[in-house]
């Protein structure tokens, strides 16, 4: 009988839940964007400004 290629189960199913994983952190980032769109002039402001001492 040929040797086959064993499948580590436990590397694959840690695979596949960490791709779910990503595919909802995703999800929740766009929905997020969505929600709360980031200004790219509130960045700008926040540069401009300085301590006072």
């Amino acid at each position: 009988m040929s040797q086959d290629k064993l499948i580590d189960f436990g590397a694959e199913r840690a695979k596949r839940i960490h791709d779910i994983n990503d595919k909802r952190l995703d999800d929740m980032r766009q929905a997020f964007e969505h929600a709360m769109p980031l200004g790219k002039t509130s960045k700008a402001k926040r540069k401009g400004k300085s301590k006072k001492r």
